[in-house]
């Protein structure tokens, strides 16, 4: 008979390997020619963008949702927050991009994961560059140590596609 910690053991291992696949899957999705932002970005700019846009689910604070990592009924999972305690400094900027003017339903189903996103795309009511605004607001808020992280993903994954 399996112990307590036992099912625990086994169910945060089940939720990491979904995280893993989740992860290495993302990294693959079909990217916007951007793989970086492709000029100057206006923080200030990105900061009232987030407030008209983001806020609503991730919070005025980056904080987002409360238990943003259980899932809904319906599968999907709260909105995650943007500040260090989140995962968004996790990602390449060609991934944050991408999520954001595409969306997280069409991101992850062009690589074949079916998985129910809540996040919507924007790519109808903001330009490329008030995206790459509001990321540049989001990481503005980012400890010195999460900033160099996704900084280096970023460019490992400009790297791995020959974008640099």
């Amino acid at each position: 008979m399996m112990t307590r910690s036992a099912y625990l053991g086994l169910g945060l291992a089940g939720v990491a390997a979904v995280a893993a696949f989740l992860w290495t899957e993302i990294g693959d999705a079909p990217l916007s020619s951007n793989s970086a932002s492709a000029g100057p970005v206006d923080i200030a700019a990105g900061e009232i963008l987030y407030a008209e846009n983001c806020a609503a689910c991730h919070g005025a604070n980056l904080e987002g949702e409360e238990d943003w990592r259980t899932p809904r009924e319906d599968g999907s999972l709260p909105a995650p927050p943007h500040d260090a305690t989140g995962h968004t400094w996790h990602h390449p900027d060609s991934m944050l991009f991408t999520y954001t003017k595409q969306g997280g339903q069409a991101t992850l189903a062009a690589q074949g994961i079916e998985f129910n996103s809540g996040m919507p795309g924007f790519g109808e009511q903001l330009s490329d560059e008030d995206i790459w605004n509001i990321l540049a607001y989001i990481k503005s808020i980012w400890p010195e140590r999460e900033r160099a992280a996704q900084a280096d993903r970023t460019a490992q994954d400009i790297a791995s596609k020959g974008d640099g």
